[in-house]
């Protein structure tokens, strides 16, 4: 039991951006995105480009996965990060465009619009999960990096913080299914409203919980 609770105590580390510079790389983007799995409103993307002097600083320590951590604790992290990191980028990819090329093409298309944001070139890409082969950076992909690499843990806090920013201001446009409150994810209080209220035009039509709701002219 003891080991199990280290392990979940393990804190994302610069040991992969570290590897990187001494191999001759500058700039490395951590590379993840939030809302994949949610069945309204957009996928976003963050790429963020840490300083390597960042581990020293006290602030890393408090970086986990976004998931793990409190609204109020992301928000504080985000503004942290929009300032001390060397580039930060965000990808927005919406819903219309989720239904027609499907979430994984959209993830990605997000995550090259989140380097394409960047201020600097990056010239190495770590990503969670996934690779980006219509980039020609070089890249590698580390299944759950938002765990174990510091930029990509960085990275996921500007796309949850961002994308939550953006249900929130959703919810005023489309009240009703409590967006700001789930944030456009499956919950039975989502499901609820949306077999009342039938989707908005920021539900994904082909994800099938909304699939279901949909009547046919």
């Amino acid at each position: 039991m003891a080991k199990q609770r280290g392990r979940d105590q393990q804190l994302p580390t610069l040991t992969e951006e570290l590897k990187l510079i001494c191999q001759g790389y500058r700039f490395i983007a951590g590379i993840d995105e939030a809302g994949r799995g949610a069945i309204a409103g957009p996928v976003v993307a963050g790429a963020v480009i840490l300083p390597p002097s960042i581990g020293s600083i006290a602030w890393s320590s408090l970086v986990r996965d976004s998931k793990e951590l409190s609204p109020s604790k992301r928000c504080l992290l985000f503004d942290i990060i929009a300032r001390e990191a060397v580039a930060v980028g965000i990808g927005i990819v919406d819903s219309e465009t989720i239904d027609t090329i499907g979430i994984l093409a959209a993830t990605k298309l997000a995550m090259c619009r989140a380097v394409g944001q960047l201020v600097c070139h990056p010239d190495f890409l770590l990503i969670d999960c996934v690779t980006l082969p219509q980039l020609t950076v070089a890249q590698k992909s580390i299944i759950k990096g938002d765990k174990l690499s510091l930029s990509i843990a960085c990275a996921s806090i500007v796309a949850k913080v961002t994308r939550d920013r953006i249900m929130i201001e959703l919810d005023q446009c489309y009240p009703g299914y409590g967006l700001a409150d789930h944030k456009g994810y499956g919950t039975g209080q989502h499901l609820a409203r949306l077999r009342r209220l039938g989707p908005s035009p920021i539900h994904r039509c082909s994800f099938a919980p909304v699939k279901e709701f949909i009547v046919l002219p």
